[in-house]
This record gives structure tokens, sequence and C-alpha cells, in this order.
């Protein structure tokens, strides 16, 4: 055969090669990861929950979910195991960053409008001559159309009915 007739199937062996080395390495660090549990260490499982490791045995894990909750759990189920401080963090709400700040986020916006003395400035919402007229003459034009297409049958929508 010719060499240009087995490139397609040399080239589709070689790349299902390197996906399944891949895969095989991304499941010997995760069963590395699983096997380098301690007790005390916080994980969270592949359903999302998390918990602190009592005792590792070997295929099962004793998982404390809540102080003095107790869960037998497959070492499969691990999903991560996190260090102490993403731990805390995640479980406890505990961030140094934000309490270094000291600054408070109030809950409404009454501090958003300054002192009740101050005085606000009034603005003028009424129409001023000119407005008004220009308007009063556009919606009487609005009308005269609205009576001409009524009157010929025009603008009518298919719910409408005549009422005349």
């Amino acid at each position: 055969m010719d060499l240009i007739t087995l490139l397609p199937f040399i080239v589709l062996i070689g790349a299902m090669f390197l996906m399944t080395r891949s895969a095989k390495k991304k499941q010997a660090a995760a069963a590395q990861m699983r096997n380098d549990m301690q007790p005390g260490t916080g994980v969270r499982t592949i359903g999302g929950m998390y918990a602190t490791v009592k005792e590792v045995h070997d295929d099962t894990v004793l998982l404390e979910v809540a102080p003095g909750v107790h869960a037998v759990y497959a070492k499969n189920a691990i999903g991560a195991v996190l260090d102490d401080a993403e731990y805390n963090r995640i479980v406890h709400g505990d961030d140094p960053e934000l309490d270094t700040d000291g600054t408070v986020v109030p809950d409404d916006a009454s501090s958003l409008t300054g002192d009740g003395d101050a005085e606000v400035a009034k603005i003028d919402l009424g129409k001023d001559g000119a407005a008004a007229e220009t308007e009063d003459a556009t919606a009487k034009d609005v009308k005269a159309t609205e009576d001409v297409k009524d009157a010929k049958g025009e603008g009518k929508t298919d719910g409408d009915a005549d009422s005349k």
C-alpha cells in the first residue's frame, strides 16, 4: 500500500494515543490526591458537599459533614481535597481580605441621600407654554388621523369589532 493511503490511519491512531494518555494522567493525579488525604483536611465530594475527613480506610472515608454528624463515603466520591484556607473561606465564610478594610456596606440607600437638613434642588416639572401648545397640536393631529381611519374602516385589528 501507499504511504499516503496509510497517513490518515496513522494520524488517527496517534490522536487516540495522546487522548488516552492525558486521561490516564488525570486519573492518576486524582487517585494520588485521594490517597494523600489525612484526617482533619477539608474535602468536597463529587456531589458538592463540603466535609472534614475523620478516618481514611482502604476504599472508604469517614467524613464529618456537621459537628457530630458522620457519614461514610467511597474514596472515589471525593472530588477535591482543599487546603485549610480555602475550606475555611467556603464553609465558615472566613475571608481575611475583607476584614482588613473594615468598610461596612449599608443594607439600604439611606446613607446615599445625605443629610436631611441639606437643601434639595427643586426641579420644575411643569410644562412651559410653548411645549404644551406643541403637544396639544400633536395630540389633535393624532386624534384626527384616528377618526379618518375609523371612518374608512382602517386601523382595526383582528379582535376589534364594529360598534357603530
